[in-house]
């Protein structure tokens, strides 16, 4: 099934640009196994191109680790280290879209996200929240991606027995673009 223009209110093909000042990338994992850790990155970009239908769309990202944020410094730098990231050597995290389809209600992304050098296929479950005009003329889209990964998948392998016998982290990763971006005029 494929959308064009006409099914979606405000569909408009072109190239969009993500604004970082109204989007959030975030991410959760299992910590202690009772509770999860949140984080975000500050600094990213990320173009969408949608085409005439909903499945001839693309979408490219990239995030600067160095900007990871859980609102407690001591663990952030620890996240920037050998340990997790390895900013240094990998300053960067990126996604490429290979596909977009449509399976009833969803829209899902596949794509190629690459993190410490390691490169895994992913699916993006998207919910479009839709086109609209802002108080500045910008024609602006919305919406909400999700993914899980396993972060051992992408060579993040740091972990540390608790008192109590399990691990201080979970393996699975949650991130969750809560993105809207612009068209480029």
């Amino acid at each position: 099934m494929a959308f064009s223009a006409a099914d979606v209110p405000g569909w408009t093909a072109g190239t969009w640009a993500l604004d970082p000042t109204h989007t959030d990338v975030t991410f959760q994992v299992r910590h202690l196994a009772i509770s999860k850790v949140k984080g975000s990155f500050e600094e990213f970009t990320g173009t969408i191109t949608t085409g005439d239908t909903i499945e001839s769309s693309s979408v490219e990202a990239e995030i600067q680790v160095a900007s990871v944020n859980t609102n407690q410094a001591q663990r952030d730098e620890h996240l920037r280290t050998n340990d997790f990231f390895l900013a240094s050597e990998y300053p960067t995290i990126t996604f490429r879209s290979t596909g977009v389809r449509v399976e009833e209600d969803d829209i899902l992304v596949d794509g190629e996200l690459t993190l410490r050098g390691v490169t895994k296929p992913v699916t993006l479950d998207v919910e479009f929240g839709g086109v609209t005009v802002d108080g500045y003329g910008n024609t602006k889209l919305g919406f909400e991606a999700q993914t899980k990964i396993n972060r051992k998948d992408f060579g993040v392998s740091w972990n540390a027995p608790t008192e109590a016998g399990g691990l201080t982290l979970g393996d699975e990763v949650k991130i969750t673009i809560d993105g809207q971006a612009a068209l480029q005029k």
